[in-house]
């Protein structure tokens, strides 16, 4: 099935809502917005944040014609063992995802390591060398944590499970993903490609949007989605010059609406259709609370994506230019 404007989403981080308190937008306020600017899906945000009961869910996305794509779960990879409180966060999501979307395309637990454990990584991120990646026995371990939690949430709820790389976790740079997949079944964990995390966390001097298009390609057979985001290459540039730690890059714009970046989103939706990828978009510009205006944004964002998804149409094999229509 071809990229198309009916799975489009975006999501809460949109709003500014990131693992924190502080957004003065409500959930059903987020939703309103999300529609208003042209989504049909949404991810869950931050515990809470959309009702957590799955009836008062479902009736929430249905009066609106929204699709449910997944929830976000932060763990300590690392730790010893899957603690009680950890397995019960994953499954809490995993529940809620498999009761409140009742549609063909089923949600996805999004895992990831949780950023911020490391304060070393937290002051470099997106600046980090090979020398201080994370070592492969690590990720080894990390893999086989990722397996057991896709065991877990297939055997409770028949949903499955994907890593989501993120820039100051201990899965940021190209070679840590590839490390985790590498280290994790395949039948059973796939990857949440997200364009900006990924170029800003090659730790490369310049964020240059082929680093996605190689990123994408090198992990095509492992991608289950994809979050288009674009990333400053201004921000970037200074965050690294002046050695700002992940939160001040983020408040100072790293994440820019889509167009204004490095990204070349317009080569990314070319070269996700042309290698057959078929699952939803979610339009992603992360902001933290009180940051820009997200509903402004929204729509800008998915003014662009309507316009570069019709430049894909346009493209595909039998299919007229609008010169010669």
């Amino acid at each position: 099935m071809p990229l198309t404007l009916d799975r489009l989403a975006n999501a809460p981080c949109s709003w500014g809502v990131v693992g924190r308190s502080g957004t003065s937008t409500s959930g059903m306020r987020m939703l309103d917005e999300l529609v208003e600017s042209g989504y049909r899906g949404t991810e869950l945000g931050d515990p809470g944040f959309l009702p957590s009961e799955p009836d008062v869910l479902r009736e929430a996305l249905g009066a609106r014609d929204l699709t449910l794509l997944g929830g976000y779960v932060p763990l300590d990879l690392g730790a010893p063992s899957l603690t009680g409180e950890a397995r019960e966060a994953v499954l809490r999501v995993a529940r809620l995802l498999a009761d409140a979307e009742p549609g063909a395309r089923r949600p996805i637990v999004v895992l990831a390591d949780q950023d911020g454990l490391d304060p070393h990584r937290v002051a470099r991120a997106g600046r980090l060398t090979p020398q201080e990646g994370t070592p492969l026995r690590t990720l080894a371990r990390f893999g086989a944590r990722l397996d057991e939690i896709a065991d877990l949430v297939d055997g409770e709820t028949g949903l499955r499970v994907a890593v989501h790389p993120h820039v100051a976790s201990r899965i940021e740079r190209p070679e840590e993903v590839e490390g985790v997949l590498a280290a994790s079944d395949p039948a059973k964990v796939g990857l949440v490609f997200d364009t900006a995390h990924y170029a800003y966390g090659t730790g490369r001097e310049d964020v240059d949007g082929r680093l996605v298009l190689e990123g994408l390609d090198r992990f095509r057979d492992r991608i289950v989605t994809v979050h288009v985001k674009d990333c400053s290459r201004e921000v970037a540039a200074r965050a690294r010059s002046e050695a700002w730690g992940y939160e001040r890059a983020v408040a100072r714009g790293l994440y820019a609406e889509l167009g204004e970046g490095a990204i070349d989103v317009p080569a990314v939706l070319a070269q996700l259709e042309a290698f057959g990828y078929d699952d939803w978009l979610t339009v992603e510009q992360d902001v933290l609370p009180g940051m820009g205006t997200p509903l402004e944004s929204a729509t800008r964002n998915m003014r662009r994506m309507r316009a570069w998804l019709a430049e894909v149409a346009t493209s595909r094999p039998g299919t007229a230019s609008p010169a010669s229509r």
